[in-house]
C-alpha cells in the first residue's frame, strides 16, 4: 500500500507536487502501531504560517520528506485501518494533527479512552498537543458539520482564547481598545469575539474586499481598512494584536500611536511581509506571544482539567454564530488539494469560505 503525500518546497512554497511513498503492510506493523487513513482535514491561513516557521519550530521534522521537501501539518480526521495495538480497534476515528497525505502510521502511546499520542522518536520536539489524538468514534460534536468546524476552528480559537485571557490577565496593559489586523482571519475574529465580550473596544483592520465580511460577524466595534489606519484617533492607549505579520503596516502604526501604543503582540503571519531586521519603533517593543507558555501557566494555576473546562466553555458560545459565519467547502483529490494549497497561499480564499479537503479521491 502506498501513501500520496502533498510535498512543498520548503523554501519555495510555491513549488508543490504529489508523490507516492510505500507503507508497511498491516501485518508488518511494529507492536502498538496503527496505520491511519487520513479521511479529511482542514486547510487555512494558518497552515501557510505552519510552513513559513517550519524551521524555526520544528513543524517539518513531525512527517518526514525527501530532502528540501516538507509535507505540511494540518488538523483533522482520520480513521483506524489496522491496529497492533490492543486498546485501539480497526474503524475508530481520530481527530488531530495529520500530515497532508492520504496515510500515516502512529506509535500509539499513553492510550486512554479519550485518546492517545504518537511517540514516534522524530515527532518529540515539539509541543505534546500536536502529537496528541482524540478518540471520537461516536461523538457527534466531532461529526459532520460540526467536526468540520472543529477541524478549521477548534486549533486556532485555542489561540485566540489564551491571546484574550493573557491580555486580560495583564489588563490590557491599561488599553482601551484593542486594534487586530488580518480582522477576517479565523483567529483574529475568534478574539475578536472574546475581546468585544468583555467589553473592550475591538477595531479590525482588513483589505477592501473583505470589509463587508468583517463588519457582518458583529464582533468588531469598528472596521478601517489598510490604506486608513492612520485616520484612527490616536489619542487612547491602544493594544495591537498583529495576526498579519506586515513589518510595514506594524511600523505604521506604531508610528501614529507612539507612546499609546502600549502593547504590541505578534500572532500570526497571514501576510508573510516581515522583514527580518526591523527598526526600533515608538511605544511597546513588539513581543511574539507564545501560546505554550501561557498555557503552562494556566495548567498551573488552574489545575486539571481547568483550561479544558474554560475553552469547552467559550467553544460551546462560539458555535452557533459559526453557521452563518463559515461556509464548509469540500475539495478531493490531489488536484483539488494543489489548486486549494495555491489559492490559500495566494490570499484568493473568500473569508467565509472553509476549506475542508482530502487527497482520496
Amino acid at each position: 500500500m502506498n501513501s500520496t503525500d502533498f510535498i512543498v518546497i520548503r523554501n519555495d512554497l510555491q513549488q508543490c507536487k504529489v508523490i507516492e511513498t510505500p507503507l508497511p503492510d498491516a501485518a508488518a506493523l511494529p507492536a502498538d502501531a496503527l496505520l491511519v487513513k487520513v479521511t479529511r482535514f482542514a486547510f487555512t491561513a494558518n497552515n501557510i504560517t505552519y510552513a513559513v516557521i517550519g524551521e524555526q519550530l520544528k513543524y517539518w521534522h513531525l512527517f518526514p520528506a525527501p530532502e528540501g521537501y516538507g509535507i505540511i501539518p494540518v488538523w483533522g480526521f482520520g480513521e483506524v485501518l489496522a491496529s497492533k495495538h490492543p486498546m485501539i480497534a480497526e474503524g475508530e476515528t481520530l481527530f488531530g494533527y495529520f500530515p497532508m497525505a492520504t496515510h500515516l502510521v502512529i506509535e500509539a502511546a499513553d492510550v486512554s479512552k479519550r485518546g492517545l499520542r504518537d511517540g514516534a522518536a522524530h515527532r518529540q520536539e515539539v509541543s505534546p498537543v500536536y502529537n496528541a489524538y482524540a478518540r471520537v468514534s461516536g461523538d457527534s460534536t466531532y461529526a459532520g458539520q460540526q467536526g468540520d468546524f472543529r477541524a478549521l476552528l477548534l486549533p486556532l480559537f485555542m489561540l485566540s482564547f489564551l491571546v484574550d485571557d493573557f491580555l486580560a490577565e495583564n489588563e490590557f496593559y491599561g488599553a482601551r481598545r484593542v486594534i487586530l489586523s488580518s480582522a477576517s482571519s479565523k483567529t483574529a475574529f475568534g478574539l475578536a469575539h472574546l475581546a468585544h465580550k468583555r467589553g473592550i473596544s475591538v477595531i479590525g483592520l482588513t483589505s477592501r474586499g473583505n470589509v463587508d465580511f468583517v463588519r457582518s460577524l458583529g464582533c468588531y466595534d469598528e472596521v478601517v481598512t489598510y490604506d486608513q489606519v492612520t485616520a484612527i484617533p490616536p489619542a487612547e492607549p491602544t493594544a495591537y494584536v498583529d495576526m498579519a505579520g506586515n513589518s510595514a503596516l506594524r511600523e505604521a502604526l506604531h508610528r501614529h500611536f507612539g507612546a499609546q501604543m502600549v502593547y504590541s503582540g505578534r500572532v500570526g503571519l497571514t501576510h508573510r511581509a516581515s522583514e527580518p531586521e526591523e527598526p526600533t519603533l515608538p511605544g511597546a517593543k513588539p513581543v511574539w506571544f507564545f501560546a505554550p507558555d501561557q498555557i503552562r501557566k494556566r495548567a498551573k494555576e488552574w489545575g486539571p482539567g481547568g483550561i479544558d473546562q474554560r475553552f469547552g466553555a467559550a467553544w460551546a458560545e462560539l458555535v452557533p454564530h459559526l453557521p452563518n459565519w463559515l461556509d464548509v467547502v469540500e475539495r478531493r483529490g490531489p488536484a483539488a488539494v494543489r489548486e486549494a494549497y495555491l489559492d490559500t497561499l495566494q490570499g484568493r480564499v473568500p473569508p467565509d469560505q472553509g476549506l475542508i479537503l482530502s487527497l482520496a479521491e
